[in-house]
């Protein structure tokens, strides 16, 4: 699995897409480029690549000195009808065990996990989407293909005659039953300079069993060209509603400079400047709680492959009350860049990023802990944010489990 390379053998990577970001951190840390299907150490693969491995038809198992960039059913935090899903049924788990974090309000809504907007899938969901529209005719709803990323096949509807509307055209036309979810649309955001915009937040995880990720510091904000309008004749302005740069780089007014972005440092600036600092403060606390959540949605669904990690790409919007809401989750966030800032950003990321997931000495060290093998809570701009590794006996365990009120798989360290 290695060439020599002056006195020592040599690990070899494999990338499944051609971008500086990840040939120039991974030769810098010595690793030489195959194109071999089988003789690699680390590789940077397509989800669709990922699928073809990890199907069990195939008869392939990973080395024990192979690293690879995904969890093999990862689409089930990444798409979005089985994200939604996913975590529905956690909170109703949550429910049923009397778990705190399940708590709801005389309103019936969850205090601490009402951290996605009401959605449903489409098809299969239509009627309690339609019962639930007809309880507030004429409220705007953003509908989007489960699988598809970039803001494409993304619209807003007011009307439930549109969805039939937009049905029949689509399954007439391909025959096609894709998946697609529909939620209730964000329409009081909050607005700077009078332009809505989201947030990208990085995110790694190295295990599920037990849990462990990172969030990753130097995130970034994405505004829209054209200030927001909830006016009805506006609804099909993807200018206006969506952030997506695949969508914003194709407006009059798009910057190519600073490609409508601030970083998560300047936002945090402006709304400490605006918000104050004790609400600032729990914003960033909660979009924290958002993360864990959704990953703790799925921790036991997910397959746990010590030879794997995943980066994902967080996107959260926040609204005029300063609540942050998950819009989705990305498996392969871009790694193309549209600044300078960007280009440095995406750099560090991959360069911290492989500094966590690939052991000291790799390949020709202990790999049992596989990509989990750090315990540093904070490695170049990522901080450790939830560590469930077990460092104490079953007997201490029990005991902590007793005393905070955590129960079963929910036992963990803290960091």
């Amino acid at each position: 699995m290695q060439v020599e390379g002056g006195n020592s053998l040599r690990p070899r990577y494999k990338l499944d897409i051609d971008k500086g970001v990840l040939y120039t951190n991974l030769e810098k840390r010595g690793f030489v480029r195959t194109n071999s299907d089988d003789d690699w150490n680390f590789y940077w693969a397509l989800v669709g690549t990922v699928k073809q491995i990890f199907n069990p038809e195939t008869g392939y198992r990973l080395a024990d000195d192979q690293i690879i960039n995904h969890f093999p059913n990862h689409y089930e935090l990444t798409r979005k009808d089985l994200m939604v899903k996913n975590i529905k049924r956690y909170r109703k788990d949550l429910e049923k065990e009397e778990n705190a974090l399940a708590e709801k309000s005389v309103q019936g809504l969850y205090v601490h996990l009402d951290i996605f907007p009401t959605t449903y899938s489409i098809p299969s969901d239509y009627s309690l989407f339609a019962e639930e529209f007809k309880r507030q005719p004429h409220s705007m709803w953003i509908m989007k293909p489960a699988g598809k990323a970039q803001g494409k096949g993304i619209f807003l509807i007011n009307k439930l005659a549109q969805i039939k509307k937009w049905a029949n055209q689509r399954f007439s036309q391909s025959g096609s039953r894709d998946t697609y979810v529909i939620s209730r649309y964000i329409d009081s955001p909050l607005l700077i300079g009078g332009k809505k915009s989201d947030l990208r937040l990085y995110v790694l995880v190295t295990s599920y069993r037990p849990l462990k990720a990172y969030l990753y510091k130097e995130g970034f904000a994405r505004f829209s060209n054209a200030k927001y309008t909830s006016d009805i004749g506006e609804m099909d302005n993807h200018i206006v509603h969506l952030t997506n740069v695949a969508v914003q780089k194709h407006g009059a007014d798009y910057n190519e400079k600073h490609g409508n972005k601030w970083s998560v440092r300047n936002l945090r600036l402006y709304l400490e400047a605006t918000w104050g600092h004790e609400s600032t403060k729990k914003l960033f606390v909660d979009i924290e709680l958002i993360i864990i959540q959704s990953l703790k949605a799925v921790q036991n669904v997910l397959i746990n492959d010590k030879h794997c990690f995943e980066v994902y790409g967080y996107d959260i919007i926040i609204d005029s009350n300063l609540k942050p809401w998950l819009v989705e989750v990305n498996a392969s966030p871009s790694l193309s860049s549209t600044t300078l800032r960007d280009r440095v950003l995406k750099k560090t990321l991959i360069s911290d990023t492989l500094a966590i997931v690939i052991p000291k000495g790799f390949p020709n060290c202990d790999l049992s802990k596989g990509t989990n093998w750090n315990t540093t809570p904070e490695v170049g701009h990522y901080r450790m944010i939830i560590d469930e590794t077990v460092y104490i006996t079953s007997e201490r365990k029990n005991e902590a489990c007793k005393k905070t009120g955590i129960r079963g798989r929910r036992t963990g360290t803290w960091r």
